[in-house]
């Protein structure tokens, strides 16, 4: 492995949650590693991308989710937004509006880089952690990517798009049909003249339900009936989620999601999908087979494919060194800071799993790690 490089902030992430860190970073000071300013400033920072270019998620996303159907997207900090064609998919606009986010302040994001690995330097519980990339399994040459760096903290910002969740269900690997998660997911065009059974309860679930129920012949199917709220969604109730998913943070439970606590509240594609018959939920299948289902009284439907609206869990496994996971998977969280080791600071986690959580919450890491530089005196473990 090369020799690391040094700095103040490691920031993983150049979504939502890590260009807000990175903002306000650069705003109380710090300037990017390598850098002609960096190289005689006081505190540095880095943010590593995974990903080829600018964008986080949204560059993955499917053309028909366009921006009169994107669930909600706050600006980012410093920089509204410019005014948005709502027809437009918001794989082609968001992206743009990220980079030139970069480009404005900047952030001299650092991609495609990999975090292979977050550990701790030594003993020390103050002192240095190493964030190692997937260039440190390499040899290195004079010419190759710097492959480790020792940072006095660490802003997680990885988001779960990388983590689809597909649900264990019997069978499921005899299936001669296609199967897919939303992260795969490109048009209903790919299932015109099919049947296809969609499995899952949240917004996407439906919204492609929908989408695919005009070319397709589609089931629905849910482990739980929905339960569907006529009212808007207001603020009080959106606080009042995510308490819940704050408390739950805090005890070191996986997050779980808003929508699991307040419910789904009809949108324009669920209304159209109710209107046209299709938002007809059927409890799960017993089991898959190679050709199709046994659906949950005991009968056979024959299946072209199973789409998996399942959701997605926290991209972390590069955390599994310090070894801060609790047996259930989540990690307790203070604040932004993992509780049990300080020097990390976790955000679009969990209740900041929003844009505007986001964005407040790459404040309150940014602060409470400039507070910490700042004493210069150890952070107590919790």
């Amino acid at each position: 492995m090369s020799t690391p490089e040094t700095v103040d902030v490691v920031v993983i992430g150049a979504g939502q949650a890590g260009l807000s860190a990175a903002y306000h970073l650069h705003r109380r000071g710090f300037v990017p590693l390598g850098t002609t300013e960096g190289a005689s400033a006081a505190r540095t920072f880095v943010v590593l991308d995974a990903n080829d270019a600018p964008g986080g998620a949204w560059q993955h996303r499917w053309r028909s989710l366009t921006m009169s159907t994107v669930n909600g997207i706050y600006d980012l900090p410093g920089m509204p937004k410019p005014e948005l064609d709502p027809a437009s998919p918001s794989v082609d606009v968001i992206p743009p509006y990220f980079a030139a986010f970069e480009e404005r302040f900047a952030l001299a994001v650092r991609r495609p880089v990999q975090v292979r690995a977050v550990r701790r330097e030594d003993d020390d519980p103050h002192g240095r952690l190493l964030v190692e990339t997937a260039a440190s399994a390499a040899s290195s040459g004079a010419d190759s990517p710097v492959a480790a760096f020792r940072a006095r903290a660490v802003v997680n910002a990885t988001g779960t798009w990388t983590k689809p969740f597909w649900p264990a269900y019997p069978g499921r690997e005899r299936f001669a049909g296609r199967q897919l998660h939303v992260a795969d997911y490109v048009s209903a065009e790919e299932f015109r003249g099919q049947r296809v059974v969609v499995v899952g309860a949240g917004i996407s679930a439906i919204q492609l339900l929908e989408e695919i129920s005009r070319v397709a012949e589609t089931v629905w199917m849910t482990r739980r009936e929905p339960e569907w709220v006529e009212d808007d969604f207001d603020t009080a109730a959106r606080v009042e989620a995510i308490k819940g998913v704050e408390e739950r943070v805090r005890q070191g439970l996986p997050p779980g999601s808003v929508i699991s606590v307040t419910g789904m509240h009809w949108t324009p594609w669920a209304r159209a999908a109710e209107a046209r018959g299709v938002l007809a939920r059927q409890p799960m299948f017993r089991r898959i087979e190679e050709h199709g289902v046994v659906l949950a009284d005991g009968s056979f439907l024959p299946v072209d494919a199973i789409l998996w609206a399942t959701g997605f869990r926290a991209a972390l496994d590069h955390l599994a060194p310090l070894g801060i996971r609790l047996p259930g998977g989540g990690i307790r969280i203070d604040g932004t800071r993992a509780a049990d080791e300080p020097r990390v600071h976790l955000i679009g986690y969990g209740p900041s799993a929003s844009t505007v959580g986001a964005n407040r919450a790459g404040r309150a890491a940014v602060l409470a790690i400039l507070a910490d530089l700042d004493a210069a005196v150890p952070v107590p473990l919790h």
